[in-house]
This record gives C-alpha cells, structure tokens and sequence, in this order.
C-alpha cells in the first residue's frame, strides 16, 4: 500500500484564527480528532463566535494546547502536513504553538498539490462532490480529513 498522505484540518471560530477542534490522519489511516480547550489569551475584548460550542463544552471535553502539541509532535514531527484552508489552519495552528512560544515543527502545504495532474479547480470540485456523497460537512475537521482520506484514495486508483 502506499504511504498516506498526512491530512490535517482546524476548524475555527467565525472569522477568526481561534482554533476549536482539530483533526489530522495517521500514518495506518486513523484519523486523530479533539475538541480543544481555549487558553484566556485567545480571546479579545468582544467574544469569538464558536461556531456552535460553548465554553464548558470546549473545556470538558476539549484538549488542552500543549496536549495538542504533543500529540502532533508524537505523529507528525518534521513532517509536512496537507491542508484544503491552508491560510486558516496555518493562522490557528500558528496560535496554538505560540500560545507556548513554540516554533511550529510541521509545515503545511495545499492539499490539492499532491495531484499535479489536476487543476485546484478540479481538485476542489471532486472533492465537494465526495462531502456530497458520504454526507459530511465541510467545516467539520475530522469529516474534511476523512474527505481528503477517500479522495487521496480514489486520485491514487485512477
């Protein structure tokens, strides 16, 4: 079999880089997915949309930052990581890390560049077309690493 691309996704408060849930896939296919526990210094004077989480659920049952860290950094050190929102997950992770005044150890790069013989254009549309399929949302980080998943699944059968 060949070696699996590693996908990662931030899903992120309403026009912001505030980082709520995070999901990246494993070297056998899994696919790690956490809610993540907001630090205080994430948050400016007017409260962050969040995208449908409240603050106790964040904090129950989300990751704490540094926890976050380390288990990217268990799965993916010095790796580059490939994302469909680049600009958005590289602002959130970029938070994430220097929240701990940690340099990134991971560096993100277009998903659709995995496919040379594709344009974005048709890279984006094929995979709108498998979140239509399997019936999964967009802005959901473990259902957009499962789309990039299947998608990578599919371009490498072809």
């Amino acid at each position: 079999m060949a070696e699996i691309p590693g996908f990662i996704a931030v899903e992120t408060g309403d026009d912001s880089d505030l980082p709520l849930a995070i999901a990246w896939v494993l070297p056998d296919g899994r696919i790690k997915h956490t809610l993540i526990q907001p630090d205080d210094d994430w948050f400016d004077d007017e409260f962050n949309m969040l995208n449908g989480y409240s603050l106790e659920e964040l904090h129950s049952f989300g990751a704490t930052p540094l926890d976050v860290i380390r288990e990217l950094e268990n799965d993916h050190f010095s790796a580059t990581l490939f994302t469909a929102g680049i600009s958005s997950d590289e602002a959130a992770l970029a938070r994430i890390f220097d929240t701990y005044g940690i340099d990134p150890f991971v560096e993100l790069a277009p998903a659709d560049s995995l496919y040379p013989g594709l344009s974005a254009g048709e890279w984006s549309r094929a995979r709108n077309e498998l979140f239509s399929e399997m019936g999964l949302e967009p802005l959901r980080p473990e259902h957009e690493v499962e789309v990039m998943l299947r998608l990578h699944e599919r371009l490498g059968a072809e």
